[in-house]
């Protein structure tokens, strides 16, 4: 990211900036969660960002789920990603598959067929 997302403190200013979409959970749960559209789905327009919350039986519940772990994510989005460093592997990996080429190459001399001179 080259600028940092804006979080908006309030519940209903990140919900105006999210599309809300209900839904049937399903799985286990009984006949409640069957027949009501408890789950919900938030969609961050600015950024694409999608969260689900279908754990508890009230839709109202499972919509501040949805808030809190959308905060979450865009927190995490704004955090800079760790510095990468290059790696080598180790004197033991690399015998290790030097060593195994060698036996794949010596079986793959034994399937040739035999030379002229043989």
């Amino acid at each position: 990211m080259d600028r940092p997302i804006d979080i908006p403190e309030s519940d209903e200013a990140l919900l105006d900036q999210c599309e809300v979409q209900t839904f049937r959970a399903g799985g286990p749960g009984g006949q409640h969660q069957n027949m009501t559209d408890s789950a919900v789905r938030l969609v961050h327009r600015p950024t694409g960002v999608t969260v689900t919350s279908r754990a508890q039986r009230s839709q109202y519940l499972n919509k501040q789920d949805a808030l809190r772990r959308l905060r979450l994510k865009l927190r995490r989005l704004n955090e800079p990603p760790p510095p990468r460093r290059p790696t080598r592997p180790s004197r033991a990996a690399t015998e290790r598959r030097l060593g195994e080429k060698s036996r794949r190459a010596a079986a793959k001399r034994l399937r040739r067929p035999p030379s002229a001179d043989e």
